[in-house]
């Protein structure tokens, strides 16, 4: 299997679950390389050249990617007067169109092997926006369109394809945003707490695992209530 944006937070929190469980598991990063007992791939997934050079990498060493996590992602939050063009477009950039890329790399081995799981990780953000992050926020609500209209394409060939949405998780994302910010996000949220980057890695290995082969095309919020009716 392998995860994009793997060396931290939810992504090795991902990788690690899925180690556990005894798969050969693969993580691209883009500066810091992950712990030891994981393949680390350097990747930035802006670059469709490194990402299919990532994937050769892990086919030769790993095999085929049965399951790809798609969870590398950048922030560029400020408010849309002071958010320049290039902020923008390189968050979709990063987020969205990153996504397309590792994924249409990865159903090239789930094509032929007739089976594939592909969980994109998206955010509650996403889904109700947050003022000073509408790069971001339609980054991540992108993924939800682009997870169904893949489910509609591959759900012949056994591939599903899934979207997790968290809400605030203890990562140094949403450390950087300081104490007060972040007791308001979690006032905000009915369960009254972030997170554990663990908590999100157990949906995802719920959703690549056998007891969810009739599940695609869906949206799973992992975000402590902060998003219901959304």
């Amino acid at each position: 299997m392998l995860v994009t944006g793997g060396s931290r937070g939810i992504g090795l929190a991902c990788a690690r679950r899925f180690a556990a469980l005894g798969d050969k598991v693969a993580v691209t990063y883009n500066s810091s390389p992950p712990p030891e007992g994981l393949l680390g791939v350097r990747c930035d997934v802006t670059d469709s050249a490194q990402v299919d050079a990532a994937f050769a990498e892990v086919e030769e060493k790993l095999g085929p990617v049965q399951i790809l996590v798609s969870n590398a992602g950048v922030t560029k939050d400020t408010l849309l007067l002071r958010m320049s063009e290039a902020d923008f477009a390189g968050v979709v950039d990063a987020n969205l169109t990153g996504t397309f890329r590792v994924v249409k790399r990865a159903t090239q081995g789930m094509l032929r092997a007739r089976r594939g799981r592909i969980i994109l990780v998206s955010s509650v953000v996403g889904l109700l926006g947050s003022a000073g992050q509408a790069n971001y926020a339609a980054s991540k609500a992108g993924l939800v369109g682009f997870a169904r209209s893949m489910a509609r394409e591959l759900g012949s060939r056994s591939i599903t394809v899934n979207v997790v949405a968290p809400g605030p998780v203890a990562t140094d994302m949403t450390a950087v945003l300081g104490e007060e910010r972040l007791a308001e996000l979690t006032a905000a949220v009915p369960l009254g707490r972030v997170a554990t980057p663990d908590e999100i890695a157990g949906v995802v290995e719920f959703l690549a695992g056998e007891s969810a082969a009739y599940i695609t095309g869906a949206v799973i919020p992992v975000d402590g209530g902060l998003g219901m009716g959304h």
